[in-house]
């Protein structure tokens, strides 16, 4: 089953509060994650492959870097002259931006009105995962429900932004749900991706907006489970949330192992993202690399250990870099010693520096500093 009766929405600024640092001048979507992508390209590819050829990113503030890195949507195969890639800006009838998903749904009316697919697909992006879509809608489809929630079994992540537990029959539908639920053991909880008639959407969101009513999980979702067929999709695959520093930390260091790089990136279902030309990587003489992601444009000359390095990075002579995730065109310059830090874009640390974390708390150099 094809997803091209689909429309997708991706909501490139939640939970932006979790990792302030990296999000202080882009929104979470532009987040750089393993080297050379962004956190939006896998919500973003996970559509395309799927079949999904109208795609809206829905933004609010600091989204130059957003919209820097989609462009037309070249890279997705979405620079069409029908459907394709919509940035759709804030805009409410406050004028001054929305504040949760249902005003930002309820401030792309116009647009979602004006689509002609029968299903729409929500998202957020502030995850890391590879699914198949289409499993998704041809279980929504055979199920006859009219709203589909994708769930986990397992226990809920620590720090979740959006924490809701389902309760799934044998038959796969839910008959109630918990918000931020007190939970000890492992249970159903839910992931951030949910399909459903696109008009039933309208009309839910204007319901709640008629009735003052903006909390999404509670209010459209929980409210409504009496009201309609809700159903559950188990996905059993790799998913890392980012909600937290160190969650962002755990997660890039999780490429390392060769299970989750197999699975997150298989061939049938490439992550897309915006090409880059570079050179390859240099390794000088005397360099030493173990355990590394190398994105092309890096220049290596020192030691370097348990590492994320992205495009045109430049390890100095005699410095030692170990559990470092150090993004793109930063400079580690001669006889330094990096432990367990998170470099942004165009960092400078000069010779002779020594910068420790600790794996559950990692030292962070904000984009453009020079250290």
């Amino acid at each position: 089953m094809n997803a091209n009766n689909v429309l997708g929405i991706i909501f490139s600024n939640l939970h932006e509060e979790k990792v302030r640092e990296l999000t202080e001048t882009r929104t979470m979507g532009s987040v750089p994650f393993g080297g050379r992508y962004r956190l939006i390209d896998f919500a973003l590819s996970n559509m395309v492959n799927s079949g999904i050829n109208k795609v809206g990113v829905i933004t609010k503030s600091n989204y130059q870097s957003l919209m820097d890195h989609l462009g037309s949507g070249k890279a997705w195969d979405l620079s069409r002259k029908r459907e394709g890639l919509f940035i759709l800006p804030p805009f409410s009838s406050g004028g001054s931006g929305y504040n949760n998903r249902i005003e930002s749904l309820n401030s792309i009316t116009r647009f979602l009105s004006h689509s002609n697919e029968k299903y729409v697909f929500l998202t957020d992006s502030d995850y890391i995962c590879n699914i198949d879509l289409n499993e998704i809608l041809a279980s929504h489809v055979k199920s006859g429900a009219d709203v589909t929630l994708a769930y986990r079994y397992g226990h809920i992540p620590q720090n979740c932004a959006a924490s809701i537990s389902y309760e799934v029959d044998p038959d796969g539908m839910i008959r109630g749900a918990l918000v931020q639920p007190k939970v000890d053991g492992a249970c159903n909880y839910g992931l951030p991706m949910m399909l459903m008639d696109r008009e039933l959407l309208m009309k839910l969101v204007a319901d709640c907006v008629s009735r003052n009513l903006y909390d999404f999980q509670r209010d459209l979702i929980q409210r409504n489970i009496p009201n309609y067929r809700f159903h559950g999709y188990e996905f059993t695959g790799f998913i890392s949330f980012i909600s937290s520093m160190n969650d962002y930390f755990e997660s890039n260091m999780a490429l390392m192992q060769p299970k989750v790089r197999s699975e997150l990136f298989n061939p049938n279902r490439p992550i897309y993202t915006k090409v880059r030309d570079d050179m390859p990587a240099r390794y000088g003489l005397g360099s030493e690399v173990s355990n590394c992601l190398v994105a092309d444009g890096c220049v290596i000359e020192g030691a370097v250990q348990n590492c994320v390095l992205f495009r045109g990075v430049h390890i100095g002579k005699n410095s030692k870099v170990k559990n470092c995730v150090i993004m793109q065109d930063s400079m580690i310059r001669q006889n330094c010693k990096l432990d367990y830090v998170i470099i942004d874009k165009d960092v400078t640390i000069k010779d002779d520096r020594s910068l420790m974390g600790f794996q559950s708390y990692p030292v962070f150099i904000n984009k453009g500093s020079i250290v």
